[in-house]
């Protein structure tokens, strides 16, 4: 979940919206949460917007080092794309029309792209060394109606070239190895794996395969980046305290599950040493990156509404102050970006999708 796939937040909140309105339907139904407009009225640091993709769950997209590309993970039954593949693009200029194609290889999942330093190659995970198909879905009703996200043993993480050709396999362990991101200086892979029987974080040394556990603490650690300098790491965890909430959660690990639905902020050193955790908001505070000058934090975070949702994007400080509402969509709004050179920003969100379930991709420039 550097990232939650697109199609298991969507569950997520209709999840959400089952549990606090009975009965209920889905989120088309709520024509009351959708507006169709790419930016709303208070949207102060964004200019200039631009919808990249339209139809389908477009999600998790991210810049190449040198700003010029975006990766991506795209799922659309109408163009027969069952579940989350891996797509690219170059970045479009004003008026351009975004041309993207696909780069995994059609079997399997995949989520969490990034480019690699040299801008000639991409990592992702996948599951298709489990299977050529898509991975079962679980049964919410089992649990509950809760949000749960699969932790599939087969996902592992992979190395490929422009053309889609895969190089090598940076992952061998069985279980959830994924959402995996680079350092600034291309050396250094982070990634999250349950190998060790938690749900972790660990950095890995990309030229000699040599890695080592940075997360020790009870809790789902996921979708670590580091800061534009190199010297910090930030992630989203959930803690675990009450004996009920321990047991809810090795229950479901053991099952490959996890419901990351209460989840806070951290940071650390770029090797995990002097953890603090930013956010105490409650609910789903995630998707964190750290901003341009390696100080500032943006996250996406429900924490506003008491039946978690509508998700809008924030900025923080990192000792927690000057909290700062982003966006204004009265739905989804979620995996900020900014380019390498500050001066744009990318989001996913449900805005403008004709009341459908679609979520797109915008791009927009980036206004102090």
């Amino acid at each position: 979940m550097k990232r939650i796939p697109v199609f298991a937040l969507l569950l997520m909140i209709v999840a959400i919206i089952v549990s606090s309105f009975k009965p209920a339907d889905s989120i088309r139904s709520s024509a009351s949460l959708l507006n169709d407009t790419i930016q709303f009225p208070g949207e102060k640091h964004f200019a200039n917007v631009q919808q990249l993709t339209f139809g389908g769950d477009n999600a998790e997209a991210y810049f190449s080092f040198d700003g010029k590309w975006i990766i991506f993970q795209r799922t659309n039954p109408k163009d027969g794309i069952m579940c989350d593949e891996m797509f690219i693009g170059k970045v479009p200029k004003a008026g351009e029309k975004f041309e993207y194609k696909r780069i995994s290889s059609g079997k399997g999942r995949t989520t969490c792209g990034a480019f690699t330093k040299d801008g000639r190659h991409v990592i992702y995970a996948s599951t298709h060394l489990g299977a050529d198909t898509c991975p079962p879905v679980p049964d919410r009703k089992k649990y509950g109606n809760k949000y749960i996200w699969p932790l599939y043993d087969s996902y592992d993480i992979f190395m490929a070239d422009l053309t889609g050709k895969i190089v090598k396999q940076l992952t061998h362990s069985k279980g959830y190895d994924a959402e995996a991101t680079i350092s600034p200086d291309g050396k250094k892979m982070i990634y999250t794996s349950d190998k060790d029987g938690d749900i972790d974080l660990y950095i890995m040394d990309l030229k000699t395969g040599k890695e080592k556990r940075i997360t020790n603490t009870l809790g789902y650690d996921g979708g670590a980046w580091f800061s534009p300098d190199g010297k910090k790491i930030i992630w989203r965890a959930s803690r675990p305290t009450t004996e009920a909430e321990v047991k809810e959660y090795k229950d479901l690990l053991a099952e490959n599950l996890v419901a990351p639905t209460n989840m806070e902020v951290f940071i650390a050193d770029a090797d995990g040493k002097n953890v603090k955790q930013v956010t105490s908001f409650g609910n789903a505070n995630w998707a964190p990156a750290y901003m341009p000058d390696s100080k500032r934090i943006i996250f996406a975070s429900n924490h506003q509404s008491k039946r978690g949702f509508p998700f809008n994007l924030f900025t923080i400080n990192e000792d927690g102050t000057g909290l700062e509402k982003i966006s204004a969509e009265k739905s989804f709004d979620a995996f900020p970006m900014f380019s390498p050179d500050g001066k744009k920003i990318i989001f996913c969100s449900n805005r403008n999708n004709g009341g459908t379930r679609d979520t797109n991709i915008f791009l927009a420039d980036w206004v102090e």
